[in-house]
Formats: C-alpha cells, sequence, structure tokens
C-alpha cells in the first residue's frame, strides 16, 4: 500500500461512517439524546444536493463496489472523478467545517478515533482525489483501487498487522465503555460484529443462526406459561417477537438486524425474571 499523509477531518466518507458508528454506540445504549442528536447532524448536514452527500455518494460508488471487471471498475472511477471535479471545493470544504464544529462539540471527544474497518479503502481514495498529491502516487493508488473494485471473495486476504492492532484497541476500548450494560450474550454478539471484517461476516453469520435458534426456543418456552397466557398483551407481543426471529432466518446480518436482535436479547431476559 502507497504511504502518505492523510487527512482524516476532510474525508467526507470518514466523518460518515463514524457518524454511523456513534449512532450504533448510542443505539445500543439505550442513549436517545444521542440518538436523536446524531440523527439531526446527518439530515442537517448530508441533505438532498449537499455537497456533502454528493461527495459521499462518489466514495460509496467507488468503496461499495465489488467483484467487477477491471475495465468496469476504471471505467466506475474515472466516471466518479469527473464528478467529484464537478463538487464546488470551496462549498464543500465550508460543509464540512460545520459538520466538524458540531461533532466537536456535541459528540464525544474520541470521534475521530473511532475504528473504521475499510479506512484505509477511504484514504486511498481521499487520496486520488487530492491534487496536491503526486501523479505518480495517484496513479498506483488508483490501480491498487481498482483492484480492490475487482477482487473475489476468493482473493480477499487475512488482516494485516497493523489492523489487528487497531482491531484490538478498539474491541478494548468497547469492553471498557460497555462492559456494565450489556448482558453476557449481548457482549458475545457484539464481539462476534465488531470482528466480523476479519472473515467477511462468517463467524457472526454461523453465532447468529445458533442465537436466534436459542432465542426462538427461549420465547417459546415463556409463551407457554400461566403467566403469560393469562396475558393477551404480553403474549401478542411475544407473537411479534417469535414472527420477527423467523424472519432473520434468510437475511443477510446487518446493523438493523444486530440491534433488533439485542433488543429481543433483552426482552427475553427480562422476561424470564418476570416468569420466574
Amino acid at each position: 500500500m502507497t504511504k502518505f499523509k492523510h487527512n482524516k477531518k476532510r474525508n467526507t466518507a470518514f466523518i460518515y461512517e463514524c457518524l454511523v458508528v456513534e449512532l450504533t454506540k448510542a443505539v445500543l445504549g439505550n442513549d436517545k439524546n444521542s440518538q436523536s442528536n446524531i440523527k439531526n447532524i446527518i439530515k442537517e448536514h448530508f441533505k438532498k444536493d449537499s455537497a456533502l452527500l454528493n461527495d459521499l455518494r462518489i466514495y460509496q460508488a467507488i468503496t461499495e463496489t465489488k467483484d467487477v471487471a477491471q475495465d468496469t471498475a476504471a471505467k466506475i472511477l474515472e466516471e466518479a472523478k469527473k464528478q467529484k471535479s464537478s463538487i464546488d471545493s470551496k462549498q464543500l470544504f465550508n460543509e464540512q467545517n460545520k459538520v466538524i464544529n458540531k461533532i466537536n462539540k456535541s459528540l464525544s471527544t474520541n470521534f475521530f478515533s473511532n475504528f473504521i474497518p475499510n479506512y484505509k479503502d477511504l484514504a486511498s481514495v481521499s487520496q486520488i482525489f487530492n491534487t496536491s498529491v503526486s501523479i505518480k502516487s495517484r496513479v498506483l493508488l488508483e490501480q491498487e483501487v481498482i483492484g480492490a473494485m475487482s477482487k473475489t471473495e476468493e482473493d480477499k486476504q487475512e488482516m494485516l498487522p497493523v489492523d489487528s492492532l487497531t482491531y484490538k484497541i478498539f474491541t478494548q476500548k468497547f469492553n471498557e465503555q460497555y462492559s456494565d450494560s450489556l448482558l453476557e450474550e449481548q457482549k458475545t454478539l457484539l464481539e462476534k460484529y465488531i470482528s466480523s471484517f476479519k472473515d467477511n461476516g462468517l463467524e457472526l453469520k454461523v453465532h447468529l443462526d445458533q442465537e436466534i435458534g436459542r432465542l426462538k426456543e427461549e420465547v417459546q418456552q415463556c409463551s407457554s406459561s400461566s403467566i403469560i397466557q393469562e396475558n393477551e398483551i404480553l403474549k401478542q407481543k411475544l407473537l411479534q417477537v417469535s414472527e420477527i426471529l423467523n424472519t432473520f432466518v434468510s437475511q443477510v446480518p446487518n446493523e438493523e438486524m444486530l440491534t433488533k436482535v439485542i433488543s429481543i436479547q433483552s426482552l427475553v431476559k427480562e422476561i424470564q425474571e418476570d416468569v420466574n
């Protein structure tokens, strides 16, 4: 990987990914105020026709493209560069200033230290757009990005040592923050989620299948108790939970699904305590 200096605070996609991570933390920690604050920041600064949103979509067009032919990847990258050049750089800079100021005033001081699994990809794309980077460096970066866009699942390699260290630090910080507020099964699920980028989510998928099966059994047992049978509202709620769990069987794991599973884990635990 070509080495270069990267200003992540001027990387629109990195800012957005950090906001998503912070929002996920707020949801998992049931922090309603933070949830509302982060959602408002996203709505206000990444609104339709904003330079930030247009810039973000250009990054996503590149980084979210996988397993395509190299000539197709090259065409996508070339079109992305054209669209990037059409964005008013002064407007984008000003909008970045505004969202950075809002983040600095209202969110965690560790906001820009969030671990973003595809950080290197975002940084490479940013430097391709940076005209102050030498032509040779940009061409080399373009080749690397095109290679990543055309890489198949079989081609993907294990995480580099530096990523392993970053992952270890991130996991440690996460455990310190949530160790007292989460159930053991929730912490286990989150650990699988945090590390899922290492094996393309295979371990997470296996664990989720097992956990969903366990929750379905727990819900069924709770539903058959006399306390639940006598409470029509709880009966209906558990029926809804069971239906939701059934829909998860064919789904690809994502943040929304993870959040729902964690909520169900808490709900099942509470009902079990009430039943007992």
